[in-house]
């Protein structure tokens, strides 16, 4: 597909922010995207919110979009549920905005309402658009390409209960297994903050790498800095 071939062997930059951040501000995302894309040089996003894609997409119609949505604050219990375009009407509502991708919770947990992961994947192949699967392991993969899935990404790899105590580093041998296996489109998301990472992430078969924390949120970049103060 023309899309796929438009993000392969890319950086996907993720540009998000939670309500209670200053960068929430629409105006400090548009800026972000416009700093990342027209300066630096990037052709994907990764956007939360109808509000961040529709913005994005008039001020950037050229760059591909990959559209979620997400509670405007994460629950403690995170790890346990589905948060990410967990719905059709989630999915219904990331389409309208533009995206060119619809990414969502692809694990094998249940989702709200007792809608099933199948009902979302037909949903968004009806609209045309692309079906992206952020998994955590290798039978989530499995099953997202058994359904049709477009893409997977091991976004939540650490994420959910039964990955919490995977090491704190990019899921490298996730990519490598299901690349091993099955020819679906693979993204490596998650804990990349080097370029050695992105190499690596390349080496072990990845087609793309998003990369969210390490560019777009200076308190985490911040952090990691003055640590080494302590």
């Amino acid at each position: 597909m023309d899309i796929l071939n438009k993000i392969k062997n890319k950086i996907i930059v993720s540009i998000q922010a939670m309500p209670d951040e200053p960068l929430y501000d629409e105006n400090c995302i548009v800026a972000l995207a416009k700093s990342i894309v027209n300066i630096g040089g990037a052709q994907v996003l990764r956007l939360a919110g109808a509000r961040d894609i529709i913005n994005i997409k008039k001020e950037l119609p050229d760059a591909v979009v990959i559209g979620i949505t997400k509670p405007n604050k994460i629950p403690v219990n995170y790890k346990e549920l589905v948060y990410i375009t967990p719905t059709v009407e989630d999915c219904k509502k990331v389409i309208d905005a533009g995206a060119d991708i619809v990414a969502f919770d692809g694990t094998l947990r249940k989702r709200p309402n007792d809608e099933k992961l199948e009902e979302l994947i037909k949903y968004i192949k009806s609209e045309n658009k692309l079906a992206m699967a952020d998994i955590a392991t290798f039978e989530e993969a499995e099953n997202a390409y058994n359904l049709g899935c477009d893409i997977v990404s091991t976004t939540l790899s650490g994420y959910t209960t039964q990955t919490e105590n995977n090491p704190d580093e990019p899921d490298f041998e996730l990519v490598k297994k299901i690349k091993s296996k099955y020819d679906i489109f693979t993204i490596l998301e998650g804990k990349i903050w080097e370029k050695k990472d992105v190499i690596k992430a390349f080496e072990c078969g990845a087609d793309s790498v998003v990369i969210g924390s390490a560019i777009t949120r200076p308190q985490l970049i911040y952090k990691r800095f003055e640590g080494v103060l302590r």
